[in-house]
């Protein structure tokens, strides 16, 4: 890494780095908050959930499900387990890859992820969606694409 001084950021940019940086703590904050409290679920736990669901066969690789969770291995492998344990979901054995394993969701995991999807998808429209000004879901689409998935 080079040692040298890089310029300030102007303050445009810095006020939209610290916006998005406020903005993501406290609508997943808040989010969270109501994911617990209505569901007993943490919003990344049930965003484990939302992953398997929406896979085609209702499980995926730990690998894959941590790169969509957004968490280590490690911290997805736990994850996992709590939600094992609370009869979600369960590891299975890759039948492509012995080396890998597989979160399935249960049918226990199904219902409870149709059960709190209404909650969080009204969290995200009273939350972020329903307070941005018209036209601005289309500039952010914008935005996340060029920033890309991986910004290193």
């Amino acid at each position: 890494m080079s040692t040298r001084e890089l310029p300030p950021l102007d303050d445009a940019s810095m006020d939209a780095w610290f916006g998005f940086l406020r903005t993501h703590a406290a609508v997943v904050r808040e989010l969270d908050v109501e994911m617990q409290a209505a569901h007993d679920l943490s919003l990344t736990q049930y965003e484990v959930l939302l992953l398997l669901a929406r896979s085609d066969s209702g499980s995926l690789r730990l690998s894959d499900l941590a790169h969509g969770a957004l968490l280590s291995l490690s911290g997805l492998s736990r994850l996992v387990d709590r939600l094992a344990a609370m009869g979600l979901v369960e590891r299975a054995q890759c039948p492509d890859d012995r080396r890998s394993s597989l979160a399935c969701l249960t049918p226990a995991g199904r219902k409870r992820f149709r059960e709190a999807r209404p909650t969080h998808l009204e969290g995200v429209r009273r939350l972020f969606i329903d307070r941005l000004p018209d036209g601005t879901v289309d500039e952010l689409n914008r935005a996340w694409t060029a920033l890309g998935d991986d910004p290193a």
